[in-house]
């Protein structure tokens, strides 16, 4: 099997410590879970904890086992698995407030294990937001819970893959997140965009050790405005906001504000063709700006990756998929992405 287009092989001594929850028990993230952790690719660059309940893998094993797999499982009696187990009865494919309660349990749990020093990174499996609201949990997701327990107050989603194609890395990081689109211009403004793109700049530098990076950031109206006519932000404060953060960062490339219908181009273009030119970075002003070119070219390998946290975060960039849930066909390769980029970014700097 091919190693991860981000799992590259450490000294044992320096193996990262990274807690992997099973997300949302009644979707696919158990399964997908097993079948990452069957890999010796992902296994052999991080000491991997499983947080969750071992009676539902054992029983996701026995069910799965039975089948007919593509691919091999992880034997649960041999995982390390911080063991909390579900609190009602979980049905295969059916998302309630059982599988989102235990869902919630294991995120807090890692996160106190994470902040308490035993573990340097959290991988979280995919969790449905409705069934964390009839638990009565009411995070917009999994982010928000993490920067509160946290308690930090600059954090965003950036969206990463690796193409296996050219070998291109996509960025994306997202300004705003789980929010209606009618109150996205209502959020966005400079200080905000600011907090944004200092994260980017401080991650690109430490995390993916590119000091003069290559951003563009995207418009937020049709044309980028079209000098006002189909929009004034960027007329108003989008592109005097660009020109002095490229003062504040005289060592970085900033383009834009890009026209969104044109800004993804170069991006397809890279991530087929090695002698394609792109940016480092891309900064999407909001949600589905940014992540449906991410899910077009890399669906089965981008990574949700939160920036700002004292620890590392990644998790697959795909949800709990409770349509094929128990069936023994998810792709476990996001989650192997999600795992190996995690062990990468707690590589220790040389």
């Amino acid at each position: 099997m091919m190693p991860s287009a981000f799992s590259a092989q450490l000294p044992i001594q320096k193996l990262p410590s990274l807690a992997v929850t099973l997300g949302d028990p009644a979707g696919i993230g158990p399964e997908v879970v097993l079948k990452a952790l069957a890999d010796s690719d992902i296994t052999s660059n991080s000491q991997i904890t499983v947080v969750g309940s071992r009676d539902l893998l054992r029983d996701t094993y026995r069910k799965l086992a039975t089948g007919k797999l593509t691919q091999p499982l992880a034997d649960p009696e041999k995982l390390s698995v911080l063991d909390v187990p579900v609190g009602g009865e979980i049905v295969s494919g059916v998302g309630n407030a059982a599988s989102g309660a235990a869902s919630f349990n294991w995120m807090e749990a890692a996160i106190k294990s994470t902040l308490a020093g035993e573990f340097q990174g959290i991988v979280t499996g995919p969790i449905a937001k409705s069934c964390w609201q009839a638990a009565g949990h009411h995070y917009p997701g999994q982010t928000e819970l993490l920067a509160d327990r946290a308690k930090v107050q600059r954090f965003g989603m950036l969206f990463v893959a690796k193409s296996p194609h050219s070998g291109w890395t996509f960025r994306t990081l997202l300004a705003t997140t789980h929010i209606p689109l009618r109150q996205v211009p209502e959020t966005l403004n400079p200080d905000f965009l600011t907090a944004k793109l200092d994260l980017l700049v401080e991650c690109l530098s430490q995390d993916f050790r590119i000091p003069n990076p290559r951003i563009a950031v995207a418009g937020l109206n049709p044309h980028s405005g079209e000098g006002g006519q189909l929009g004034t932000e960027e007329r108003d404060w989008l592109i005097p906001w660009l020109q002095q953060m490229q003062r504040r960062h005289p060592r970085i490339q900033l383009d834009g504000p890009v026209p969104p219908d044109t800004l993804w181009v170069k991006p397809g273009q890279a991530w087929y063709n090695a002698t394609a030119t792109a940016h480092d970075a891309y900064l999407a002003m909001y949600h589905d700006q940014g992540l449906i070119p991410v899910k077009l070219l890399a669906f089965d390998a981008a990574v949700n990756t939160t920036i700002g946290l004292p620890f590392i975060r990644t998790s697959p960039d795909h949800g709990t998929a409770f349509d094929i849930a128990g069936k023994g066909v998810a792709n476990p390769a996001s989650m192997k992405a999600a795992i190996a980029l995690a062990a990468e970014l707690a590589r220790p700097s040389s």
